[in-house]
């Protein structure tokens, strides 16, 4: 099987959760690969520090080279998903003859002879469409449909991202696979979280960690006021650590008034090196994940997987991902979010049995398992199964 990947999420300055996605298919698939199946990145044109940039943000081996295709990503997208322009075999010897073509984002390329997988992670611009630039919904709303008429397989991270994709798209259910992401499961020592949170000034200080990109449909303005609503209660609070990529209209989220409430207790990290995160997730008292929409919600599960509780939005897809063993909030209540992480601050007992039980869901989940159903279907899907 000749095998082409669209890699360009990488080049992103915010890769997000689309990203880790990518990146994790191009590092495992080639573990599967038998002696008939052969891999070909590509992405738009970039040049070669840029490449060379996110191939170490993304941890992927030094010398990865992608196929840069001859045209910028805006004028690539436009011309695939306006004028199906121009055919991956014209851009490259390396995207001749293919069998498979899967684009992991809405950037969905021309069909050509080869068959088409899509990942498609949710419907958030259909559903929260003021969450998104003009450009944004634009792009997303293009891309969804070229998905529906020339995807011959379309994969969702959940059921409930399903759902939404069957409510705004002509795609069937027929053509929709679910393939649930996954998590590494990394073991970090308490002497190596111990010197990456000293490095961050954290030490021993408790804090309630979030990390995403900085965008509207996140919700961490939610956050960030039932903090201070706990803070104005006369009790210790503990401090709130954010990390992540800044995303699209992020410039005025959290309220400046509930910013210098807070002071030197919100700690806005930015991006983090991933032993950085694996210490930040481990060490944190809690995690929260406001997020007004998601189509799977990776970060609760990461941070189930390093034994730490989980409060999160009562939303369907983090129903399904967190299975029971996490605290629902409705989503923008700030009093109610505020009462539920007061409330497991309180009880250490109550916090370490959620803690416990979120490990134990996210023990299910794995890259490895995930990128291994994604090769199954594509051996089906060009018929080799």
């Amino acid at each position: 099987m000749r095998l082409a990947i669209n890699v360009e999420q990488l080049l992103y300055p915010s890769p997000g959760g689309i990203g880790r996605y990518t990146s994790r298919l191009v590092t495992l698939l080639p573990e599967l690969f038998d002696d008939h199946d052969e891999m070909t990145q590509f992405c738009a044109r970039h040049s070669s520090a840029q490449i060379a940039a996110a191939a170490v943000s993304a941890g992927l081996p030094r010398g990865w080279s992608p196929v840069s295709l001859p045209l910028p990503r805006p004028v690539l997208y436009d011309g695939w998903h306006l004028a199906d322009l121009p055919p991956l075999a014209a851009t490259s010897r390396r995207l001749a003859h293919l069998d498979l073509v899967h684009a992991p984002s809405l950037a969905v390329p021309p069909k050509g002879r080869y068959r088409l997988v899509v990942t498609i992670h949710d419907a958030a611009s259909e559903l929260h469409p003021t969450s998104f630039t003009r450009r944004g919904r634009r792009f997303h709303r293009q891309g969804l449909a070229a998905a529906s008429k020339r995807a011959d397989l379309v994969i969702v991270p959940s059921h409930a991202a399903a759902d939404e994709i069957v409510a705004f798209s002509t795609i069937s259910t027929d053509r929709i696979r679910v393939v649930p992401h996954g998590v590494d499961a990394v073991p970090i020592s308490p002497q190596e979280q111990k010197t990456e949170l000293h490095a961050l000034g954290l030490d021993d200080d408790p804090y309630v960690f979030w990390i995403g990109s900085l965008e509207p449909r996140k919700d961490v303005s939610t956050l960030v006021a039932a903090m201070v609503a706990l803070s104005r209660g006369g009790r210790p609070v503990p401090k709130l650590v954010l990390a992540g990529y800044q995303g699209w209209l992020s410039h005025d989220l959290i309220d400046p008034r509930h910013r210098a409430a807070l002071g030197g207790n919100l700690v806005e990290l930015g991006v983090v090196p991933e032993p950085t995160l694996r210490a930040l997730y481990a060490g944190a008292v809690l995690f929260a994940l406001p997020s007004k929409h998601e189509g799977f919600g990776l970060p609760a599960l990461e941070a189930m997987t390093y034994g730490t509780a989980v409060v999160c939005s009562d939303i369907p897809a983090l129903r399904e991902v967190t299975a029971g063993q996490a605290l629902l909030v409705p989503v923008g209540d700030v009093p109610a979010w505020s009462e539920a992480i007061g409330g497991l601050l309180d009880d250490p007992e109550a916090r370490e049995a959620l803690a416990a039980r979120g490990q134990e869901r996210a023990s299910g989940f794995s890259w490895s398992g995930s990128v291994a159903a994604t090769y199954r279907l594509y051996q089906e899907v060009v018929g080799q199964r």
